[in-house]
């Protein structure tokens, strides 16, 4: 079934529990019984939500709160010569709204309503590792579905699945920045009613770009991806000499081979963030050429563009922007 409402993704539910600790004997979590219930009662929570509920507020314990000080802090260090310019300025921004600091784990509800200021994306609660296509889905109404777990305190510097420590450093950071944003969505939209084969290839280059991408300012190499910006361990590694670095093309991308366990055995470079954004956008379009879809706003409901009526009304709304457009241009005397 293809969402059509943002409250369709309530049924958009699906997870993934290769990596539940409960499961997972390699999960660094498997022999702590307390962990494990921990997990379980922040879990409890997310299922319960429902679109337009206020996020659950999570009390965090004094250990949880050391694990996200030791790694905040660890990764502030790095930012400033690892991550590109657009993460460091939304960085900076939470910290001076003081949403962000090493002293707590912000809650999910204030984060989302800092996100809808800025970009028209909100947050919406999960217990752990949705199906590819749940998430992706999931984009294309601007909402981010987030964990509010924080991973164990043995094994800080890396994660092999997403913990409210990789939502907020991560993620989060690049989903206020407006370009980005418009960007994600365009990737979820292109998701909606694809095969799986081409939500597999869709996903892998969301991974090896949004998750573990690397671009080029200003000669330097940076790092914009989720994954790497929210472990400290392979933030080093991705920029250093050892990691095998490979020029971004996304029709290599979404066929390559990917770890999610370990640190990636090779990580794709884009010319410039820009660059890397017009061609997974060329690329999303040639997956799902047989479905147009426009998504409202205001009504936050995706359409279908599948016959006249819908057609002649995307026509209208954008004869209409057009319009003002050009007034705007003829007002300030701008010249195409």
């Amino acid at each position: 079934m293809i969402p059509r409402t943002i409250e369709d993704l309530d049924f958009c539910n699906h997870l993934l529990n290769k990596f539940d600790p409960e499961l997972d004997q390699k999960h660094p979590g498997f022999s702590d019984l307390v962990y494990r219930k921990r997990r379980q009662q922040i879990a409890e929570k997310a299922y319960g939500y429902k679109s337009g509920m206020s996020i659950p507020y999570i009390d965090y314990q004094e250990d949880e709160t050391l694990t996200w000080r030791n790694v905040y802090n660890s990764l502030k260090l790095l930012y400033k010569s690892y991550a590109c310019q657009q993460y460091i300025d939304a960085f900076n921004e939470l910290e001076k709204c003081k949403l962000y600091t090493d002293k707590s784990i912000p809650q999910l509800e204030n984060v989302s309503n800092f996100l809808k200021r800025k970009t028209g994306f909100q947050l919406r609660p999960v217990a752990g590792l949705l199906s590819a296509r749940d998430f992706l889905a999931s984009l294309a109404f601007r909402v981010f579905q987030c964990t509010q777990y924080i991973r164990h305190a043995s094994k800080p510097d890396h994660t092999v699945e997403p913990d409210c420590v990789h939502e907020l450093l991560g993620h989060v950071p690049m989903l206020a920045n407006p370009e980005f944003a418009e960007f994600s969505q365009e990737i979820g939209l292109a998701s909606l009613g694809a095969s799986d084969e081409n939500i597999e290839k869709l996903s892998t280059v969301y991974w090896f770009t949004v998750e573990f991408g690397l671009c080029k300012q200003e000669g330097q190499l940076k790092a914009y991806g989720a994954g790497l910006l929210s472990a400290y361990g392979e933030l080093k590694y991705s920029l250093s000499d050892n990691a095998t670095k490979l020029i971004f093309d996304p029709e290599i991308a979404s066929v390559q081979k990917y770890d999610d366990q370990n640190y990636q055995s090779v990580y794709f470079v884009a010319e410039s963030f820009e660059d890397m954004k017009k061609q997974v956008k060329k690329f999303a379009l040639t997956l799902n050429q047989n479905l147009n879809v426009c998504y409202d706003p205001y009504t936050q409901t995706v359409s279908m563009i599948d016959d006249q009526f819908a057609a002649g009304k995307l026509m209208k709304d954008v004869k209409e922007k057009v319009y003002l457009l050009s007034q705007v241009m003829s007002k300030l005397k701008i010249d195409l």
